[in-house]
Order: structure tokens, then C-alpha cells, then sequence
């Protein structure tokens, strides 16, 4: 059984190459994509600075805003209303108005204080909430050094002691994301390749239905009958083979995010720290993909028939189970709904062992629960093959 099944496998090399190719090149593609996601120090608000006032303090404000890696300085300069309109409907997010007179009344409570702040339309709340946050903590230093320096003469250093002091906080905040060293940061590859690994491991429900159907149209799966096997022991046989294609093909992707994907100047992707964790996450993967393959392979009459419905399956799991969309990008609702998809249990358990630093124990639910859904569609399609023989279907 397994001698004819690994025969039919390599007989059709197409299928093979869209196996282990199409997952590497998705892998390559999404991690080059989401690089800009992942990494802190991308620009993602575009802004521009209208200085009518021409002073130390404006350049200081202008300065600031400069060094702040979130924000990108708009290219054009803005010489009037109209082309400052222009400019908030195609890509630009604010612009920020010092007006004059403004550093000499920077202490004081009067209106000529106040910056002005033009915001393009589809600006979301929260990167206005970033933007004027940032302009006022810029203020509110610069504010506090004017005050000390108007200070200095009744205490004298006060002004370089509070400097010392300011530096200090800066250096006082360690990042520490969950799972990972500190000052270490998640990356578009530890995202791009476990996606792209569950994608690809379903993906055996095209060849896998299509062998099976053909046998059946063959009558090679009656022949079988006839030779007293068993239908345990034809669907092992089936088992078998596309499970060590499904290893085969983790250990391909986990080798294309180390080797190759920095090659192509994104982050290598790391392991974490349990092995035996992703051969647990896989092995239970491996088994809900080839239950789901069987069970369209025995429900179905033609190959047309389970690769389009093979191939909608893979589809809608992927989008619903985080696959095609990072559920960090989903509302809560979809969030939410993304666990009826086994996709999604494989996803979080690679994740657990990629991002997170888990181990075997943490990733356990996750496998013993793509592993019971495996082993319960494997039982239906027993059924369903059994009851379409005796019918002779």
C-alpha cells in the first residue's frame, strides 16, 4: 500500500512542486511585504512643519519632530492654502503651524501659545491622538528648559542637573515583548512563516483528492477490496505518505525563513526553544489536513468536483484563520470567529514556539485539538466510503 501510494505521489510532479514551491514563494514574498509591519522604527506619519516664527525654539520643535522615527517629513513645501489642501489629500497626514510671536509667550497662559493643526480627513484618531501627544511633550521640555533657564540665575546648574536627570529617563524603559528577549522584537518572518506553513500543509487536499478519486474511477480501490484490505488499512496507507510530505514541507519552509529570506534583506527566522513542540504542532496539522482530504475524497464523484471544493476550503480557512490577514490586523469580532478554523489552532501553536518562546506544554491543546478534529473527520469519511461501496457509488 504504501510502495503504490508514494509511486502515484511522485508521478505527478506538478503537484509536488506546487507543494513545496508555492508555500516558499508565498513565505518569501509576505515576509518582504509585512517587513515595514514589524519593524518600530518605520515611518507611518507623514507630516509638515509651516514655521512662522523663525526662532531657536520653532527650529527646537522643528528638530525634535525630526528625530522621531514614526514621522516622516513631507518633501514639498507648502506656500499656500491651496496647495496645503492639496497636499492633505494625497498623503499627508498633518501639518503644523508655528505661528509668530510664539517662543515669546512659550510660558505664558495666552492664546498666542497655541500651534495650529491641520489634519487630513481620513486621519484615524489614534494617529492624531500619536501626533499630539508627541507636539506636546515636545512643548511641554521645551517649556520646562525655558522656565529653568529664567531659573538659573536665583539656582545656579539647575539647568544642566535637570538635563542629566532627563537623560536618565530615557535609558530607564526596557522593552521586553512577551516570549522574547529584552530589546528583542517580533519580525514579518516569525508572522510570514508559520502562515504560510499551515497554507501550505491543507494544500495536500488537491493531489490527495485527486489520487483518490482516480482509483476510484479505475476501480483500483475495488480491486483492493477484493484483495481483503481493509479500509483501515487503505486509509494508512494514504496517511502515511502525505504525513511525511507534510515534515517534509515544514522543514523546507523553516529552511526557506532561515536561509533564504534574509538574503533578501528581511529578518532570519529564529526556532524558539522547543523542536519537539513544532514537530507536535505539525504532526497534529498534518492529520486535520489529511482528514479534511479524505473526507472531500470520499464525499465527491469528480476531481473538478474536490478541486474546487478543496481549493475554497484552503481559501476560506486561510482568510477566517489569520492565514492571509495577521489577526493583529482583525477587529475583535473576527478575531473571534477566526477559531473555528484549523488553520488558526495551527497558526497560534507554530506561533507559541516561533514568537512567543513556548514550549511543548503550551502548544498542547492546540495539537491535541488538530489532531482530534483530524482523527473525527477520518472516522466520517469511513463511514461515508463504506456506506458509498455497498451502494456501489
Amino acid at each position: 500500500m504504501l510502495k503504490k501510494e508514494f509511486t502515484l505521489i511522485l508521478r505527478d510532479k506538478h503537484a509536488l512542486a506546487a507543494l513545496f514551491i508555492m508555500p516558499s514563494i508565498f513565505i518569501l514574498i509576505m515576509s518582504m511585504a509585512l517587513k515595514d509591519t514589524f519593524n518600530s522604527e518605520r515611518a507611518f506619519i507623514h507630516y509638515t512643519l509651516i514655521d512662522q516664527d523663525q526662532t531657536v525654539i520653532s527650529k527646537k520643535i522643528a528638530s525634535s519632530l525630526k528625530s522621531n522615527k514614526t514621522l516622516l517629513l513631507y518633501d514639498e513645501i507648502i506656500t499656500g492654502q491651496e496647495q496645503l489642501q492639496q497636499a492633505l489629500n494625497s498623503g499627508l497626514h498633518f501639518a503644523l503651524t508655528i505661528p509668530s510671536g510664539y517662543s515669546d509667550k512659550l510660558t505664558e497662559d495666552t492664546s498666542d501659545r497655541i500651534l495650529h493643526l491641520d489634519v487630513a480627513s481620513d486621519v484615524k484618531r489614534d494617529m492624531l491622538s500619536l501626533f499630539r501627544g508627541e507636539l506636546t511633550r515636545i512643548t511641554m521640555q521645551l517649556r520646562i528648559q525655558e522656565m529653568l533657564r529664567q531659573l538659573e540665575p536665583m539656582l545656579p546648574g539647575i539647568t544642566e542637573e535637570s538635563e542629566v536627570a532627563m537623560q536618565s529617563m530615557k535609558s530607564r524603559v526596557e522593552v521586553h515583548f512577551n516570549g522574547l528577549k529584552p530589546d528583542q522584537h517580533p519580525t514579518s518572518t516569525q508572522q510570514s512563516v508559520p502562515s504560510w506553513i499551515v497554507f501550505g500543509m491543507f494544500f495536500i487536499i488537491i493531489p490527495m483528492s485527486t489520487i483518490f478519486i482516480n482509483e476510484r474511477k479505475q476501480n483500483t480501490l475495488m480491486r483492493m477490496q477484493a484483495m481483503n484490505v481493509s479500509i483501515p488499512v487503505l486509509f494508512i496507507g494514504k496517511i502515511v505518505p502525505y504525513m511525511l510530505i507534510n515534515q517534509i514541507q515544514v522543514w523546507l519552509m523553516i529552511g526557506v525563513g532561515i536561509f533564504i529570506v534574509p538574503l533578501l534583506g528581511a529578518d532570519a527566522l529564529t526556532l524558539g526553544n522547543s523542536v519537539f513542540g513544532l514537530f507536535m504542532v505539525s504532526t497534529g496539522l498534518s492529520l486535520a489536513a489529511i482528514g479534511t482530504s479524505i473526507i472531500i475524497a470520499v464525499s465527491v464523484n469528480t476531481v473538478e468536483q474536490a478541486t474546487t471544493i478543496g481549493g475554497i476550503s484552503n481559501i476560506l480557512f486561510g482568510a477566517i484563520g489569520g492565514v492571509m490577514v495577521p489577526k493583529f490586523f482583525m477587529p475583535q469580532s473576527m478575531q473571534t470567529l477566526s477559531n473555528i478554523s484549523p488553520m488558526s489552532w495551527g497558526l497560534e501553536g507554530f506561533l507559541d514556539v516561533f514568537l512567543r518562546g513556548s514550549g511543548a506544554r503550551a502548544v498542547l491543546p492546540e495539537s491535541l485539538a488538530l489532531a482530534g478534529f483530524g482523527i473525527i473527520l477520518l472516522l466520517v469519511a469511513w463511514g461515508v466510503f463504506s456506506r458509498r461501496t455497498r451502494n456501489g457509488l
